[in-house]
């Protein structure tokens, strides 16, 4: 065993030449992370179950379904059950080929990383650019208040709703608690995530039992297997097949967030194969989990859908425990799911905060130098990075007070920047990297090119996707879907950002092992990495 660490900045421990504070990582996890060019800086106390758990509990399928069951509702049961379904299996397909390279290369800021490693020569440092970026935006989406005040509408058994300053002010509430919480609570932070996953197991089991009892116990009736698996609505204006499209738009951002075990790779003990069975698990359990909710909840909602979406409680799954359980049932799951829910944007904000972290240590963001320090005094902690990304989160969180599509926009917004930083790595690999590809633990084999390829026709799509208006053909501008002008702007701006300033000192992943060296084995270590290769010497 490793001795604790001191807490003393003079302390250091060697393995593999590596100089690092005693007890952070074991050295199979500290010779590996050397061999991309960082030093062990983040405490390794992640297990495999809590590589699990993080992404789990980001994913939370309840209230997740919850906040994007208007996407899926209007195609009817047809769109949430068996959309769920088919948009699930192309999403684990993504997580088979994101496994390949997480095994291979577990980083912190694995997605851009991958990136500069597999492109071109010449394109490696923007693609790398925009990717850093892109997916640091997909992270720190955080857009639930509104179930917080579904939860007020339902107890004063009124029509009131929440007006978008008032959505704003929780928004703002919740957020400064997540960023308090992620900064202190780093000790404990793997074992609140062991605790999400029954959490979450619990609620699935409960809302799988209660709503149809309750619903019966009340004098209702089911739903028939027939309406449940192959009642077709459509409530959009589009043609009924793309109607049905527009559903997977509930399992793509519901099932979004199984790379945050990769930016959590240099926190897990044993990343080569923790990180990849962190992501499937993850993606697994959402497909068969998130299926058999959606099964129950169509089997007990109200048969006329647009009753549903109509809800006068601003949530249609708030209408659906109503109708099933009675006002004080549904009060009490809604209250379990905020709680769900806070423990989403804390994992969230966790998860963000280490590729963002990564980031700023190869010095992409401004302020890099001072983003990228970590606290030992909160237990090995990037709790600057962390404060940056709260403040971050309440500059787009102030979208929602414009309107609903302003909202949405940022809603979809993490969508289409999450896809384009998971497909990027990809490509690059197929096209340009195949040579230098070398398979970690996990490594799905003669399929692996196949996998990868399939992962990057449906991320494509799923940017698009992403883009286009719920409401109809024709939609006025309240109603328009403004997600390709807001990734525009970001990443047009980024690309500009990037060749008329950042060109000048952004070289891609930065060689920290021999930072503050005390031996020669560091340089030893640094000399070992390929001739061509992608990580450049920090100044």
């Amino acid at each position: 065993m490793h001795p604790k660490p001191t807490g003393k900045d003079d302390r250091t421990a060697e393995a593999g030449g590596v100089a690092v504070a005693p007890g952070l990582a074991e050295p199979s996890d500290l010779q590996l992370l050397a061999k991309m060019g960082y030093k062990q800086e983040l405490k390794r106390q992640y297990s495999t179950p809590q590589m699990f758990a993080i992404a789990f509990s980001i994913m939370g399928l309840v209230p997740s379904i919850a906040s994007t069951i208007a996407f899926s509702l209007p195609a009817g049961p047809v769109g949430m059950v068996w959309g769920w379904f088919t948009a699930s299996i192309f999403i684990i397909v993504v997580a088979l080929a994101m496994s390949d390279l997480a095994s291979a290369m577990p980083t912190a800021g694995g997605l851009y990383f991958w990136t500069h490693y597999f492109a071109d020569e010449k394109y490696k440092n923007p693609l790398s650019f925009l990717i850093g970026y892109s997916n640091t935006l997909g992270l720190i989406g955080d857009t639930f208040a509104l179930m917080i005040l579904s939860c007020v509408s339902i107890s004063g058994d009124s029509d009131w709703t929440a007006s978008r300053g008032v959505i704003y002010a929780v928004y703002v509430g919740l957020i400064l608690f997540h960023g308090l919480s992620a900064a202190v609570l780093g000790r404990v932070m793997p074992k609140i995530q062991t605790t999400c996953i029954y959490i979450n197991i619990g609620l699935i089991v409960a809302t799988v039992i209660a709503l149809p009892v309750g619903k019966v116990a009340r004098g209702g009736s089911l739903n028939s297997g027939k309406y449940v698996f192959s009642q077709v609505e459509n409530e959009t204006g589009w043609p009924t097949g793309w109607a049905f499209m527009l559903a997977w738009l509930a399992p793509i951002w519901s099932i979004g967030s199984f790379d945050s075990c990769v930016h959590m790779s240099e926190e897990a003990m044993h990343a080569a194969r923790a990180v990849p069975l962190g992501i499937m698990f993850s993606a697994g359990s959402a497909l068969v989990f998130g299926f058999l909710v959606l099964a129950v909840m169509a089997a007990t909602m109200n048969p006329d859908v647009s009753q549903t979406l109509g809800s006068k409680f601003g949530q249609p799954m708030a209408q659906i425990y109503y109708d099933a359980l009675g006002k004080n049932g549904a009060l009490g799951f809604m209250i379990v799911l905020c709680i769900v829910q806070y423990l989403i944007g804390l994992s969230l904000l966790v998860a963000a905060s280490r590729q963002a972290w990564a980031f700023s240590r190869d010095g992409a963001f401004p302020f890099s130098n001072f983003f990228r320090q970590i606290s030992r005094r909160f237990q090995y902690q990037p709790v600057r990075m962390i404060i940056g990304l709260v403040v971050i989160c309440l500059i787009l969180g102030l979208l929602c007070i414009i309107n609903n599509a302003a909202t949405n926009a940022l809603f979809s917004l993490f969508v289409a920047s999450n896809y384009l930083s998971w497909g990027m790595p990809i490509f690059c690999r197929l096209v340009w990297g195949e040579h230098r590809f070398k398979p970690g633990e996990f490594y799905t084999g003669r399929f692996s090119r196949p996998i990868a390829w399939i992962a990057v026709l449906y991320l494509l799509f799923g940017v698009v996707l992403s883009m286009f208006p719920n409401a109809a053909p024709n939609p006025g501008p309240p109603d328009m879907n403004y997600t390709v002008v807001i990734n525009g702007f970001v990443w047009i701006g980024c690309m500009a950002y990037y060749f008329l300033f950042a060109k000048h000192w952004f070289t891609g992943p930065r060689t920290t092992v021999d930072e503050d060296r005390s031996t020669e084995s560091d340089t030893a270590i640094v000399n070992s990495l390929p001739n061509d290769s992608h990580i450049s010497k920090e100044n």
